[in-house]
């Protein structure tokens, strides 16, 4: 069986998709959470990235 990326509609905070890269990844949510803030301090890439993976990354259903 295989996994699906999706976005979370449990483990959400904006969006859920932070919540769904860590279900896929089998990983806390909250450490992508603070990996995505880092990214976004680093140099603002982070914010575009999201709006991307919001917009391409399918709801769970």
């Amino acid at each position: 069986m295989y996994k699906k990326l999706s976005r979370s509609k449990s483990e959400r905070i904006i969006a859920g998709v932070c919540g769904g890269i860590g279900a896929y990844l089998n990983i806390d949510p909250t450490l992508v959470r603070l990996l995505w803030i880092f990214l976004i301090f680093l140099g603002g890439g982070g914010i575009p990235a999201y709006f991307i993976a919001w917009l391409i990354i399918p709801e769970e259903y």
